[in-house]
């Protein structure tokens, strides 16, 4: 099967997903469906209860999540640190919580959940003859950033496939479901950048997550709040490949109003410069841009800093 034919049937229902192994699944998503059922603001305390249970349960993800903060807030105390992690789990879990809008609620409902900032740029870019590269922060609302693009532009992006096989479906289905009329596609890691490149270069806004330490092979250490990262020196790379400007872009969920905030930040200047070093530092620093302007909602269970410069001690436990 090629790419293109693989990307209309990769994401479809199939009698295998039946099997008993995942019966546990499909009833665990009847549940949701069924509490789904309550008014937002009751999802919301119920997803903020289920993160305090997570940050008391889970103490491996819990340590993850204060070191990375320490590292990257290091004005902040012991007690401090300790209560931004439980205001992020309570955050990642909310958001979890909302993951029913993207599966089974219309399109006009979720666009109400939606407020966007700076998304003109997309077409102001487009109009110059520019490609776009929107380089989207892993906050814990990164589901709807996805959501509030595809909405409105052509776009494409790559997708990183789950374990479970029902989940699997939910998420990815969730997430090219609003760009289908515009021809969305995903592609794996195990598709290449070919596709994405070719994609992007044919108009397509190319969704590109660039966050996670991928390990030593082909990564460089640029700072990160002024923490040595593995980073992968590819954004720049994509960019002049496809003749494309980068957007930086987050979704942070406001809880007064009950609505995600997908804000877009200017391209990023000088980009790409050339070099690898500066293009990685650059994204680097437009990540974190995006991340201060809701900390406790950036995905911080992640090991960020796994991938330590030689010489260096590992950080975590």
């Amino acid at each position: 099967m090629c790419i293109e034919d693989s990307n209309h049937d990769r994401y479809r229902f199939r009698l295998v997903l039946l099997k008993p192994s995942n019966w546990f699944t499909w009833l665990g998503l009847g549940l949701f469906f069924i509490i789904t059922l309550l008014p937002i603001a009751c999802i919301d305390w119920l997803g903020g209860r289920l993160g305090d249970i997570a940050a008391h349960k889970n103490k491996k993800r819990f340590n993850i999540a204060k070191k990375n903060l320490a590292l990257c807030f290091a004005d902040k105390d012991d007690a401090e640190l300790e209560q931004m992690v439980v205001e992020h789990f309570r955050a990642q879990f909310r958001s979890l919580m909302h993951y029913f809008m993207l599966w089974w609620r219309p399109r006009f409902v979720v666009k109400s959940r939606l407020h966007t900032e700076g998304f003109e740029q997309i077409t102001q870019y487009q109009q110059q003859g520019k490609q776009v590269i929107t380089l989207v922060a892993h906050s814990v609302g990164l589901e709807f950033a996805v959501a509030a693009i595809t909405m409105a532009y052509s776009s494409s992006g790559p997708y990183k496939a789950m374990r479970n096989p029902v989940i699997d479906w939910m998420v990815a289905g969730g997430r090219i479901r609003f760009g289908k009329h515009f021809g969305g596609k995903l592609f794996t890691r195990d598709d290449g950048l070919k596709p994405l490149i070719r994609e992007t270069r044919a108009g397509k806004v190319m969704i590109y997550l660039a966050d996670e330490d991928l390990g030593e092979r082909n990564s460089i250490f640029v700072p990160f709040f002024g923490v040595q990262k593995a980073t992968i020196p590819v954004l720049g790379r994509l960019a002049k490949a496809c003749n494309a400007v980068v957007l930086p872009c987050v979704s942070c969920y406001e809880p007064a109003g009950r609505r995600y905030s997908v804000k877009m930040l200017p391209a990023i200047e000088s980009f790409p410069s050339g070099s690898d070093e500066q293009d990685a530092a650059r994204m680097n620093n437009a990540l974190e841009q995006l991340i201060e302007l809701c900390p406790l909602q950036y995905l911080w269970t992640l090991r960020y800093f796994q991938t330590r410069p030689p010489g260096e001690p590992p950080v975590y436990d």
